[in-house]
């Protein structure tokens, strides 16, 4: 389909709103919209992201889809696909420099608000770890395994073993619940103090194990459960 002169209006009146405005007062859809004109010029795109905005529910779940299931929507081609997710990677990177060069424990809520972004949206559990070292700076945020919709299996020794690689002095540890509650199982109170443990005698430090869900964060050491 061709860009109709009042389509081309429509764009217009959407980039005059957005400069002069910011996004606040934007339908999730219009962003969307707005975004894949940019890799689709030609062609309306309001029907295409109503279409995903439905599909997915929300701006996050899209923007957090994976190629495969965007391009499941009828009307979205790698050139879209490839355009959301490069707005994915420049938010998580923006957020992640924001928590990177200084101590972690004093810039927590940057932390949290990219891993929220990182975390939040997954259909699947993903166990990662933020290794610091001694003045708590973060050197490293690795995945360390990708799971299923209630698991993501987590060797301790392994994490250790990373740590003294990598000439950590402390870790955070971080998983996300796909079910969208953060409150964290028995298997990952469990989980947790075996990793301090292991950690225990060779000096690192296990900070906090931070869980991830759509509706919010749980901070293990905050509940005192470690």
């Amino acid at each position: 389909m061709s860009d109709a002169p009042s389509s081309s209006g429509h764009r217009e009146r959407l980039r005059q709103r957005l400069l002069a405005a910011g996004g606040d007062g934007f339908h999730d859809y219009e962003l969307l919209e707005y975004l894949l004109a940019l890799a689709i010029p030609r062609q309306d795109t309001k029907p295409l992201a109503k279409r995903l905005t439905d599909e997915f529910g929300s701006l996050a779940a899209v923007i957090a889809a994976t190629p495969e299931e965007l391009k499941r929507v009828e009307g979205l081609g790698d050139g879209a696909a490839a355009a959301i997710k490069f707005v994915e990677a420049v938010m998580l990177k923006a957020l992640q420099q924001q928590a990177l060069n200084r101590p972690v424990l004093s810039g927590w809520q940057a932390l949290l608000d990219y891993l929220h972004a990182a975390l939040a949206q997954r259909p699947t559990e993903q166990f990662r770890v933020i290794f610091l070292n001694n003045r708590n700076i973060m050197i490293r945020d690795e995945v360390m395994n990708d799971g299923t919709v209630n698991a993501a299996p987590v060797y301790p020794r392994e994490i250790v073993k990373r740590a003294l690689d990598l000439g950590a002095a402390a870790v955070v540890l971080v998983h996300n619940h796909p079910s969208g509650d953060p409150q964290p199982s028995r298997d990952d109170i469990q989980m947790t103090k075996a990793i301090i443990e292991a950690g225990r005698h060779l000096g690192l430090t296990v900070h906090d194990h931070v869980i991830i869900g759509s509706t919010g964060h749980v901070s293990m050491r905050a509940q005192g459960l470690i």
